[in-house]
């Protein structure tokens, strides 16, 4: 396919903007509001506006909507930033919407004076009522005749904190007949007496998004502005200010938003699960957030790789999460240390073992011919996973059984001869014979196997805690469903092992390194590791659940 036919529609215009002169380089921005934590949808907007300006010439800016005081902390705004560098991407600028309140005022003082702006004491009730249907125009109210300098004076005394909150609005001056609701006298500005986390006290009228993004966008120049669907009746305003200011021709472009399917990505909810305790923190595995991913061991590059393979389009669809479980472990498969470690162990005793311990070189990862190798201890007195032992197996078992012969990962092919039960029935112990002449890389016994198992001597182990983790949610879009969307949640979401054993190389397991514990899946380490080693399931070493669905259905 060429270069040509694969750009997008946003990249389509990106081009013909350079080629026609319009602009000799592009600025784009992200504008999060700091009132929670990134979330997989901010994701794709992120590597949309920074990877525009990776591929043509210009530069993006972080700029944060701070405009409403009461759900904005600063704690979200380090995060944000936090988010956005370990995607991979650095802004030009940091900016704040609160940077340019002054000149928001003035802007507002502007069309005051050019008579496209009123203070309205109407109820927010009333205005909603007088601002009539789709299908009938609203009706302009007494206020909306106001003389200039009376509109200045209210203004003015709103800034200056006379007035309590909802006692007044300023509204601009359009059209309460216009086919777009939105265009209806909208509200600009509107007072509320709040501590803002970065100007304190100084202010107690605030702008209303709409007044406040198109123009912070044409303050800084922004070429290309882009925004999600919703944001498409928004538009004609964001023009018409532009327009009636006289200031910088920012445009205004959206693209659909892209969600995952069995989650939600709606700040508001991800909210109601942190503070009910449903999931532990924003950074809970099971989230979508972008830390909550960082934390499963979820990498950048995935992510990236993720975001690049949705695309974006002007039509919302509700994305696989297995596409992008898929992404992770294409990354993980070329950089993961390969480890091993039994999470449901049986011992093993090799009776004819006569060494104390035997070092052996196991490569670190087979897809990275860079990676080396390294020493594991290989003992007479052994850990394997109970489900790799079958007393009455089946056909087409190609594990251990009595009689049985299976070669042990990097290290010999074993036999069991005896299997010691307790009084209870219950096996304890395989006692087995292990082939000398076996050894992994030198191997002249003649005797093949169909079984390799993964292994941990037991001495030498290190004892972890394992947590599995699944969809957080029953149903593939819980916001659609009927009902509280939080009775969907998946109640096996999260599986704790604790009898777990592992390698002693785990001992150095660092928070960005990222492991396939053989035959299991890919793992990294949690920050709970205070004092004990606790691993995160990032994905499985298959997709699982779509043999589940298909199964069910």
């Amino acid at each position: 396919m060429s270069e040509e036919r694969s750009l997008n529609f946003l990249e389509e215009i990106i081009e013909n903007d350079l080629k026609s002169g319009k602009y000799q380089s592009i600025v784009t921005r992200f504008p999060p509001e700091p009132n929670g934590y990134l979330h997989m949808g901010h994701a794709t907007s992120i590597c949309l506006n920074f990877g525009l300006t990776k591929k043509y010439p210009g530069y993006t800016n972080l700029r944060f909507d701070d405009t409403n005081p009461v759900t904005e902390e600063t704690e979200y705004v380090e995060s944000i930033k936090e988010d956005v560098q370990w995607l991979g991407f650095e802004w030009k600028n940091l900016r704040f919407a609160s940077d340019y309140f002054d000149q928001l005022f003035e802007f507002a003082v502007k069309l005051i004076n050019k008579g496209l702006a009123y203070v309205d004491d109407s109820t927010s009730e009333e205005i909603a009522q007088q601002k009539g249907t789709p299908t009938e125009p609203g009706v302009n109210n007494q206020y909306r005749d106001r003389s200039i300098e009376e509109n200045l004076r209210l203004f003015n005394e709103m800034k200056n904190g006379k007035y309590p909150d909802g006692a007044k609005v300023l509204r601009a001056k359009i059209d309460m007949a216009h086919t777009n609701m939105l265009m209806r006298d909208p509200i600009i500005y509107r007072i509320k007496h709040a501590h803002h986390h970065r100007t304190g006290d100084k202010w107690c009228i605030y702008p209303m998004y709409d007044f406040a993004h198109g123009q912070s966008d044409s303050i800084e120049e922004v070429t290309h502005s882009i925004c999600t669907l919703e944001f498409i009746p928004h538009r004609e305003l964001y023009d018409w200010l532009i327009e009636k200011l006289e200031i910088f021709p920012s445009h205004q472009y959206e693209f659909a938003r892209r969600n995952l399917n069995y989650t939600v990505m709606s700040k508001r909810k991800l909210l109601q699960l942190v503070n009910e305790n449903h999931v532990d923190g924003w950074d809970d595995p099971r989230m979508p957030t972008i830390s909550g991913m960082r934390r499963r061991g979820y990498t950048p590059e995935a992510i990236r790789d993720f975001c690049e393979r949705v695309g974006i389009a002007k039509r919302e669809i509700l994305l696989e999460f297995s596409l992008l479980e898929f992404c992770v472990r294409e990354h993980l498969n070329k950089i993961a240390l390969r480890r091993m470690v039994v999470f449901d162990p049986i011992k093993v005793v090799i009776t004819n073992w006569t060494n104390e311990v035997e070092m052996l070189q196991i490569e670190d990862n087979p897809e990275d011919e860079n990676s080396g190798a390294r020493e594991v201890p290989f003992s007479g007195e052994l850990y394997i996973e109970r489900e790799d032992f079958m007393e009455n197996p089946p056909k087409k078992f190609f594990r251990l059984f009595p009689g049985g012969m299976v070669r042990l990962k990097g290290a010999y092919i074993i036999k069991c001869d005896e299997v010691v039960k307790d009084d209870a029935g219950n096996i304890t112990q395989l006692n087995c014979t292990y082939i000398p002449e076996s050894r992994s890389g030198n191997d002249t016994s003649g005797i093949n196997v169909k079984g390799t198992l993964h292994w941990v001597s037991i001495k030498e182990s290190i004892s972890a805690e394992i947590r599995l983790y699944d969809r957080l949610f029953q149903v593939e879009d819980p916001s659609s469903e009927e009902g509280d969307f939080k009775s969907y949640i998946n109640p096996n979401s999260l599986q704790l092992l604790t009898n777990v054993h592992a390698e002693p190389a785990l001992k150095n397991a660092k928070f960005t390194d990222r492991f396939q514990f053989l035959r299991k899946g890919y793992f990294c380490l949690d920050k709970d590791s205070h004092g004990r080693l606790v691993f995160n399931k990032t994905v499985g070493l298959k997709d699982a659940w779509a043999k589940e669905v298909k199964k069910g259905s």
